[in-house]
Formats: structure tokens, sequence, C-alpha cells
């Protein structure tokens, strides 16, 4: 018996998906999609964008997916490719003075983890003034779980250096959500 990779998709699923059979690319969607959606939502601040961000990361994912080197790297090469198109994105848009917050979006994709809504909007704001790479890596390590070597393997990073820039991005929020 195949071991299982993670989420349940065994090595052979992932190989046959990376020689074309479109069910078992659909398996790894459907595993993926939404931590995708998540990161992406969590780089760009925004649900228009990360929904376009994790549809422009598929695209890539099935052209690219040969070339993936491990399967256990699976998930957190998929959130990469959608952080990376996240950013892109934003990179083609102009900043606006004034940033609105569908608050329905917050409720549903944001990292709510049992805040309330003011909360909430204070955590987005707070990591809006993050770069959208450091919004990624934190998006990486608390959205997803992935630890820092994970992390690093997909950013470039080693792992004390994901680590250290862990560290200055919850100093940073930790500073802007403060009452003082």
């Amino acid at each position: 018996m195949e071991a299982a990779s993670e989420f349940g998709l065994t090595p052979a699923t992932i190989a046959r998906a990376a020689a074309g059979d479109h069910a078992a690319f659909a398996r790894i969607v459907a595993e993926h999609h939404h931590d995708m959606v998540r990161v992406a939502y969590l780089v760009s601040g925004d649900a228009d964008v990360a929904n376009d961000a994790a549809q422009s990361a598929w695209s890539i994912a099935w052209r690219k997916l040969g070339t993936l080197e491990s399967d256990g790297r699976l998930r957190a090469w998929l959130v990469s490719i959608s952080a990376n198109e996240a950013r892109q994105s934003l990179r083609g848009r102009h900043r606006r003075a004034i940033r609105e917050i569908e608050l329905d979006a917050v409720a549903e994709t944001g990292p709510t983890g049992g805040r309330s809504r003011d909360e909430s909007i204070d955590l987005m704001n707070a990591l809006a003034g993050l770069t959208s790479e450091d919004r990624g890596i934190v998006a990486m390590r608390y959205a997803l779980g992935l630890n820092s070597e994970e992390i690093g393997r997909v950013t470039g990073l080693s792992a004390p250096g994901v680590r250290s820039r862990l560290a200055r991005c919850l100093a940073r929020l930790r500073k802007e959500l403060s009452d003082d």
C-alpha cells in the first residue's frame, strides 16, 4: 500500500496529475484551493485579487506540476505560487489612499480566529502595513501551519532567516495592534 502524502493525496495521485490526469488534478484542487485563496487573501487583503490569484496559480501548477521534486512539498509549492500571483496582481494596481474592506470577506476568508469584526479589521489593517512578502510568510506560518524549514524552501530563505523575519513581523504587528 502506498504511503499517503499530505491531506490523503498519494504520490501516485500527484504523479498521475503531473502526467495530465484531469481527475487526479481535480483532487489536488479540491484539497488545496481553500488554502491557496486564504494565503492570497492575506497577501493582498482583497477577496477578488485572492480568487483571481488562486485561479492563475492553478494554471501555472497544471503546467509545472511535473517539475515538483518532492510530493511532500506540494502544499507549500502551491501556496507559494498563489502568494506570488497575488503579489504580481498588487504590483499591477495603483495604491489607493482609502482602502475598502468587505466585512463579509473578513469574516469568511480572513484570519478571524474567534475575534470580533472590529478586531479582524484592525488585524487586516495591521497586516496591510507589512510588505506582501512578509504577509506571505506570516500567512504560510499561521494560516497554513507551515514550519520555518518549509517556508524557507518556498521563499529561498534559510530556516533561521524565516524565524527572524517572522519575529520582526510579529513585533511590528504587536506594536500596531497595541492599545497604547
